[in-house]
């Protein structure tokens, strides 16, 4: 049953109208209040941090209707995939799972399976789901997450694949429940959507306009999680520093931080920032306050001026050179790390080298790098593809060669320091060792108890990698 079909020529429509904020919108069917008694879910999620606040979202709603988590998928009842467009490796993961499926529903035919988040928003997608994939019971997009209950309801009562996605601006959907997996780290959403179209990404298509949470919503959220024994946030935004261009109410991101700051969380991040929208006003505030991490994510993409225009990201390498430098001002000994995009349509030798020096200007703490592949929809899309896969792989090599040099170099600053160390939990390689994040963003491995995990410690740097540090916890 087709209640709406994704379509990219409506998602990227824009209108100047105010944004509508939805309180108590979840609705749960009078017959669908306890249908998971003694019944799990398990969701997998791909992509960004947005996508894993999105999970918390349907973690909660699945629970208000009596559902229990689940980690093994063989044994749930609903089975979600909250998938990620941005790149096609991460599509390709996703249909492999899809077709492990198939498997899993030939010997438990009443099994749900529904996918979910930016792929169902994308036209292809859908229709090759149409095509080739009918044990998919339910896709429904990034928008009307809070119609899960109603959707479910559907998907157990009809023998067809229910497709509910919806292309709009988006609205903003306040109180919907939410079970986080996490007790002392935690993402807060403050905007959705992406305004900027840079010519290679989807993301404004899947997550529709820039729209911005009221700061007391935020604030009360904060406040919360503090209250709870939280010890970090995350402000999250496809673009989090656009945040409040959309209200009437004069705030923006510089003026949200800083009252998240007073609040007195231990530690403040936020991502992903964009060089477009970043003030002095802002950069005054990630310096003043030493709650604030010293950790920024500064994407560049590229480091050729003529390459930043066709993919429409409408700074200069000059301009990012001069924010660059005047956060390093603001907030001394800040770590950096960025994004960068190799093998672009038309991008020569001599563009990319121009990428490697500013590389070599930033030292970046880290980058994540990738070969261009082009996503359907998009303006690059349409652009010619005119450089050879073998000479992109050859590139992102010879980057990722300067990009580890200062990583080393940059971790080797904090070789005999004492950091402080927020505990995750067990090293994902080595269960004898605990593991967590410094100031900086630094992962740390260490020896110690598990009555740590959750708390801020001090810990003695001993031993420098290229992606992590090794020292002796001093409590």
């Amino acid at each position: 049953m087709i209640k709406n079909m994704p379509d990219l020529k409506k998602a990227q429509v824009r209108r100047k109208h105010d944004v509508s904020i939805i309180e108590n919108s979840l609705n749960i069917p009078e017959d669908m209040v306890n249908i998971g008694q003694n019944k799990y879910y398990h969701i997998v999620t791909y992509g960004c941090q947005a996508n894993e606040r999105d999970t918390e979202t349907m973690n909660g709603i699945l629970e208000e209707m009596g559902y229990t988590y689940i980690e093994d998928a063989n044994k749930a009842d609903v089975v979600l995939l909250n998938t990620c467009a941005v790149r096609d490796n991460a599509e390709q993961k996703v249909f492999g799972k899809v077709g492990a499926i198939k498997t899993l529903k030939k010997t438990r035919p009443d099994l749900i399976f529904g996918l979910c988040g930016c792929m169902a928003q994308e036209e292809a997608t859908v229709n090759e789901i149409l095509k080739k994939y009918q044990h998919i019971d339910l896709v429904f997009g990034t928008h009307n997450i809070n119609d899960l209950p109603q959707l479910l309801k559907e998907a157990l009562n009809e023998q067809t694949t229910i497709i509910d996605v919806k292309s709009e601006e988006g609205d903003v959907y306040e109180n919907l429940p939410t079970r986080r997996d996490n007790h002392y780290k935690a993402w807060v959403n403050v905007m959705f959507g992406c305004d900027k179209f840079c010519t290679y990404c989807i993301v404004p298509y899947t997550r529709g306009t820039e729209r911005s949470r009221s700061l007391s919503h935020i604030l009360e959220e904060v406040k919360e999680l503090k209250d709870s024994g939280y010890q970090e946030i995350t402000l999250l935004g496809q673009n989090v520093n656009a945040y409040g261009k959309d209200l009437d109410e004069g705030n923006d991101f510089a003026i949200l931080l800083e009252e998240v700051a007073k609040i007195g969380i231990p530690r403040i991040r936020f991502m992903s920032s964009h060089p477009w929208d970043f003030t002095d006003e802002m950069i005054r505030v990630i310096g003043q306050y030493d709650n604030i991490m010293p950790f920024i994510h500064l994407p560049v993409q590229a480091g050729n001026d003529d390459i930043l225009k066709i993919m429409n990201r409408q700074y200069t390498i000059e301009q990012y050179k001069e924010l660059f430098n005047k956060l390093k001002e603001a907030k001394v000994n800040a770590s950096f790390s960025t994004d960068i995009i190799v093998g672009f349509p038309n991008e020569t030798e001599e563009q990319f080298l121009q990428t490697l020096d500013i590389v070599e200007y930033c030292q970046f703490d880290n980058a994540f790098t990738f070969v261009y592949s082009p996503r359907e929809g998009t303006p690059a899309a349409r652009m010619d593809d005119n450089v050879p896969l073998e000479e992109k792989k050859d590139r992102l090599q010879r980057l990722n060669k300067v990009v580890n040099k200062y990583m080393q170099q940059q971790n080797e600053r904090f070789d005999g320091e004492i950091v402080n160390v927020l505990v995750d939990g067990p090293s994902k390689k080595d269960k004898t060792v605990l593991s967590g994040y410094s100031q900086h963003n630094k992962l740390v491995n260490f020896k110690g108890d598990d009555s740590l995990i959750g708390q801020i410690i001090p810990v003695k740097i001993t031993k420098v990698k290229t992606w992590s540090l090794e020292g002796e916890v001093l409590v």
